[in-house]
């Protein structure tokens, strides 16, 4: 087997901050009139740092932070995907941090920044830490006759009052903060602090009896679910493509029938998500609805203006910030060089005018957003500029593979995007990467799988189960619903396996591990040395290495 170093590629965004955030966070917060630069700062952008700096270090960044903001930054930062490419759930422990972290300003801070906070939200939240009941509702404690003081554990649980509330805890994280601040949400913010412990009340108390009805949601369950809809409603607004959304786009894209003789209609989902983009809600709505998500209205004086520009520089030459705009294709020259046909019919889109070539930027943005949204890589969640990648040389692909009877066997003409759109060129590539690439791939692994044998009866299960996985798999579509079966073949060939992981993956990949699988001298790969698929010369070598796979794996093993 060849010695082969291999280093996975960590997918927590915490894990894989620059080693310098103390530095980018110091430079940030000696920024002059910082009070009047935060409030001014897009979400987006408060959130980058809050990513790449981490959270617990922002405190100060926070507490300056308007209402507006921090609803847009929590309608990101509170919910994740149970797995990359799933529906984003409500992030219960990241709220107790986001409280802890809150408290260090002070509890007075902390409760006007939660009274600003959606209280359905709170309430959501605070639910899975705390249990909450009418003070008069629950019979005191005793002990031997005498009454249990407040605050005593009731068991294991840690307990307090608060106005005419008995609050409970449910677990341990987060019960400092939440006891240090509901007193002062309900000196300082009466009417929400009611607000909120009604809700929290419901949700202690909600459950159904078993009388065939029990599979039903609980109250709690459906206002959680009514506030994810809620969340999503807003983030297309903000023109975000759901998780639903995206796996449902990137399916129907594998799907496009090439030998047909004309393309397929727009994407239907596509289309929806543009015409959401062009509604424009009531006068009041719009107006309600800027005051509570952006930040405050006003012309900053030129010295605050200058210190913003300067925050902005900071977070450009750290990285943190894209350079460019997410619609233009940068990279390395070699990147460039494999985007040709698509930097050269987005250039002319760029000379036909102004509003062809914003039209064709916000197509790469939604297929960036789709990717993102309804996509993994190596097991994880795709990073931003991974997926503007991905997106950019899917649509190199199609305009390669455009089919000759959609053209009339005539070149495509340079000027067709003035006239059409990317979401068909993506499909278009994306259904032979589908085909040609992750299916081809599966297919010839399990005839590979066929005639292999190994002494080693352990090594050999393995086998016989990967072949059984694959094959399964393969007939539904999704190969890389296989990848956990592949690790059998580590123990035969590390640079195989690496490749073998990347081409069968829900977005195809050339890891750098398949030129050391070829017999070449490299012996040291990163998990994240790999390069998307924009052209077909790159598909050509994908099927040399199956060709040259079946020797690869009998050697060792032989």
């Amino acid at each position: 087997m060849k010695e082969l170093k291999h280093e996975r590629r960590s997918g927590s965004p915490a894990e894989r901050r620059p080693r310098d955030t103390q530095s980018l966070l110091d430079r940030i917060l000696d920024t002059p009139h910082l009070a009047e630069v935060v409030p001014r700062l897009p979400p987006e952008v408060l959130h980058r740092v809050i990513q790449t700096c981490g959270l617990e270090d922002c405190g100060e960044l926070v507490a300056l932070a308007t209402h507006g903001q921090l609803a847009r930054v929590l309608d990101v930062d509170l919910w994740r995907p149970v797995r990359p490419g799933r529906d984003e759930e409500l992030d219960s422990d990241r709220f107790g941090i986001w409280l802890e972290i809150l408290m260090e300003s002070g509890a007075a801070v902390a409760a006007q920044k939660v009274a600003g906070m959606d209280v359905q939200l709170v309430i959501a939240a605070l639910a899975t830490h705390v249990l909450v009941f009418d003070r008069a509702a629950v019979s005191p404690p005793t002990i031997d006759g005498q009454e249990m003081p407040a605050g005593l554990r009731i068991g294991d649980r840690a307990s307090c009052e608060v106005g005419n509330y008995l609050i409970e805890a449910k677990r341990s994280d987060a019960w400092d903060a939440i006891v240090g601040l509901l007193p002062f949400l309900d000196t300082d913010h009466p009417d929400y602090f009611h607000r909120l412990m009604r809700g929290c009340r419901t949700r202690s108390n909600s459950g159904y009896e078993i009388d065939g009805l029990h599979d039903l949601l609980t109250d709690g369950e459906q206002e959680t679910f009514d506030l994810a809809v809620e969340r999503e409603r807003r983030r297309e607004a903000q023109g975000y493509v759901t998780p639903a959304q995206a796996r449902a786009f990137l399916q129907a894209a594998r799907q496009l029938h090439l030998t047909d003789s004309t393309p397929p209609p727009r994407s239907t989902i596509a289309a929806a998500y543009f015409r959401s983009l062009e509604w424009e809600p009531p006068v009041d709505a719009t107006a309600h609805r800027e005051s509570k998500a952006l930040p405050p209205v006003g012309s900053p004086t030129d010295e605050t203006a200058d210190a913003i520009a300067g925050v902005i520089d900071v977070l450009l030459e750290a990285g943190v910030l894209p350079r460019q705009p997410q619609a233009l294709i940068g990279g390395s020259p070699a990147h460039a060089r494999r985007l040709a046909r698509l930097q050269a019919h987005l250039q002319v889109a760029r000379e036909a005018g102004e509003a062809v070539y914003s039209r064709r930027a916000g197509e790469l943005a939604f297929l960036a957003n789709a990717i993102l949204a309804g996509c993994s890589i190596d097991a994880r969640s795709f990073t931003r500029q991974e997926a503007s990648d991905a997106a950019a040389a899917v649509c190199n692909l199609g305009f390669e593979n455009w089919p000759a009877a959609w053209r009339d066997g005539r070149t495509l003409p340079d000027e067709f995007l003035v006239s059409h759109d990317l979401i068909g060129v993506f499909q278009v590539g994306w259904t032979v990467l589908h085909g040609r690439v992750s299916m081809y791939v599966a297919g010839q692994l399990i005839e590979v799988l066929l005639d292999l044998r190994c002494h080693d009866r352990e090594v050999q299960r393995g086998l016989t189960d990967l072949r059984l996985q694959m094959t399964k798999h393969r007939r539904a579509g999704e190969p890389w619903r296989a990848r956990g079966a592949v690790d059998v073949i580590l123990a035969i060939d590390m640079p195989a396996w690496a490749t073998l992981l990347g081409l069968i993956d829900e977005c195809p990949v050339i890891h750098a591990a398949m030129e050391a699988s070829r017999g070449s001298r490299v012996r040291a790969i990163n998990a994240s040395s790999f390069e998307f698929i924009s052209e077909n010369s790159q598909i050509a070598a994908v099927r040399a290495f199956m060709q040259s796979l079946p020797d690869s794996l009998r050697a060792p093993i032989a």
